[in-house]
């Protein structure tokens, strides 16, 4: 019988399809790379940035502001105790694999003894250790994991839903392997982001309201358990010595403290005044102020306590006064750009921060990532079917925020503004400003931390020599958390934290999709077709090379649509500490609270 042309086309079709996947690489290793190999080969005794000598005892007591009301911190409902991580590096609960904090992005295999993927990087296989094992003595397994994606994409926060929204189905090989297939085969970090996801134990949950039971007590295969938790007092981690993990590479080093403690304070005024009295052990100062003035005593002069000022080169992202874009108000990039004019960053460095910040520019400052002079024609390239959608200041000039001469009363710049919304059809009658329709433009901008008042206030005046009204209200920190998740803000102040590695999370940052998600990082409310291209393209980003040229290209997007006014940053981390504690050479891109599980009790035995 005949077989018709159609038919043998498609068997030729099918055939080749087959050979290509039969010939197809497929690579098994101890990691991953996002580009390139992993800094660690085989067999490598432990990550560099840590001492595998570390004596093991002592505890230590950190401090944290607010209170917390739940257990679990993979679900929207509620605030998660302190320490209770969700991703990646975490007390109580192993994630497949563990980051290389000295290299951009590389994971290493933790629960995983080894992963496999192909050239393409379609799929991702783990192959389980056999002797991982959570705190209660059940052995880590296959369906787990299975378990635990789809838990934590159905109930968990919306993060998992963004960060893991390109899986297409969950396969369990065998008792101890586990394949994750993906949608499409252009996003390399996928492989690396999977490993990251924590595994829970679905004999511990099986019978219980995942989303409900928020103060049961956890149970994971992580090196600590949980202790004692006291909400609005304090959570204390009791070092696993079964630990299973203890002796891996990866964990060489790592986790030397018997105990953890983290004591809750009202306020940061009165946590700070118990530091110095030696109630706790450790800080890492933010404010610039406290820095310069409040670090001095007999504690200090005796050397009881050590302050200390760490270089890093972690991406520091931005921090920024961001506009909710969900606000009628906030639509007009004229008035955004205007507002924008009334902050002196200079004043504020000199005279509240003793001159210690540099301005945020970027949405990706302090890294290779960020936008700087004119665009390169890989830049261009990537932005020119764009043109007609953005500012012709994209494409020919390099983006800086307003500058000013230090005087707190930026005059010239002011007068910028008001000619910006005087061309714009804004109206300034008996010192209020009006938009072209007739409104009165005026906001509140909440803060819940009063040492935001120094800073906001002095920009709340300079609004109202335009007419503008911003009211600075201080909510408790409960109710800022609640009112951020459902977008119920004006204006806040906001840091958007960048990885070494941009990829999938930028998603939940900047996408039309995140826009619409209470609980996402989109708190801005960015719905910009240009910007959801671009972030695609990131994710795509097939080198090292790729990824930097698109970061760019993103970031003069969002410099130019003036969708925050940036404020400052620093490449250098501010730490006190009990002398008796000890930390390693840092790694360039480890953070330094990240970094806590590499340090070590000198009085330890």
């Amino acid at each position: 019988m005949a077989i018709h042309s159609t038919v043998l086309r498609g068997l030729f079709v099918g055939l080749c399809a087959f050979t290509a996947l039969a010939h197809a690489e497929i690579h098994k290793s101890h990691a991953i790379a996002m580009h390139g190999e992993p800094q660690y080969s085989p067999g490598f005794s432990h990550f560099d940035y840590t001492n595998p000598n570390a004596p093991k005892g002592g505890e230590l007591r950190l401090h944290v502001i607010g209170g917390f009301d739940s257990l679990n911190p993979f679900v929207s409902k509620g605030r998660a105790a302190a320490g209770m991580a969700y991703l990646d590096n975490s007390y109580l609960y192993d994630s497949l694999t563990v980051r290389g904090e000295d290299e951009p992005f590389t994971q290493y295999g933790l629960l995983a003894e080894s992963i496999e993927w192909p050239d393409d990087r379609s799929w991702v296989r783990f192959h389980l250790r056999e002797e991982a094992r959570f705190a209660d003595g059940e052995p880590v397994q296959a369906d787990d994991v299975a378990w635990t994606f789809d838990t934590l994409m159905e109930k968990g926060k919306p993060f998992y839903s963004y960060y893991y929204a390109a899986v297409e189905r969950v396969e369990i090989n065998d008792p101890r392997t586990v394949t994750f297939h993906f949608k499409a085969s252009d996003n390399r970090e996928l492989p690396l982001i999977i490993g990251q996801l924590p595994v829970l134990p679905k004999h511990h949950w099986q019978d219980r309201e995942f989303d409900k039971d928020g103060m049961l007590p956890p149970l994971g295969s992580g090196p600590y358990r949980l202790a004692e938790a006291k909400p609005g007092k304090k959570v204390v981690y009791q070092r696993r010595k079964d630990y299973w993990a203890q002796s891996l590479p990866v964990m060489k080093g790592r986790n030397n403290f018997d105990r953890i403690i983290y004591d809750y304070y009202l306020d940061e005024t009165a946590a700070l005044e118990a530091f110095k009295s030696g109630r706790y052990d450790w800080r890492h100062e933010n404010n610039s102020k406290l820095w310069a003035t409040a670090y001095r005593g007999p504690a200090f002069e005796s050397g009881k306590i050590v302050t200390d000022e760490v270089s890093h080169g972690n991406p520091w992202g931005a921090q920024a006064f961001i506009f909710n874009l969900r606000k009628e108000l906030f639509q007009d990039e004229i008035l955004r750009e205007a507002i924008g004019y009334a902050f002196d960053f200079q004043w504020s460095n000199d005279n509240l921060f003793y001159g210690q910040y540099k301005q945020n520019r970027s949405y990706f400052d302090n890294s290779e990532m960020a936008a700087t002079g004119l665009p390169s024609k890989a830049e261009l390239a990537l932005l020119e079917p764009y043109r007609e959608q953005l500012p012709e200041a994209v494409f020919n000039k390099e983006y800086q925020p307003p500058k000013t001469d230090g005087s707190g009363r930026p005059r010239e710049n002011l007068r910028k503004a008001s000619m910006l919304l005087k061309e714009a059809g804004y109206q300034l009658r008996d010192g209020q400003l009006y938009t072209p329709d007739n409104k009165p433009v005026r906001f509140e901008f909440i803060l819940s931390s009063p040492a935001f008042e120094r800073i906001v206030l002095p920009f709340s005046r300079n609004l109202k020599a335009l007419g503008i009204v911003a009211n600075v209200s201080k909510v408790d920190s409960s109710l800022w958390v609640e009112r951020i998740q459902n977008f119920d803000f004006d204006m806040i102040v906001y840091r958007m934290g960048q990885s070494s590695s941009p990829g999938n999370e930028q998603q939940e940052y900047w996408s039309s999709q995140a826009a619409e998600q209470p609980g996402s990082r989109n708190l801005i409310g960015i719905k910009n077709p240009v910007v959801d291209a671009l972030v695609d393209k990131i994710v795509a980003a097939q080198t090292r090379e790729e990824l930097i040229t698109r970061c760019r290209a993103l970031d003069r997007v969002l410099q130019w649509q003036h969708y925050s006014v940036f404020n400052w940053y620093s490449d250098q981390y501010r730490l006190a500490y009990q002398s008796r504690l000890r930390h390693p050479e840092l790694g360039k891109y480890v953070g330094m609270d990240a970094a806590l599980d590499t340090w070590w009790d000198s009085t330890a035995k």
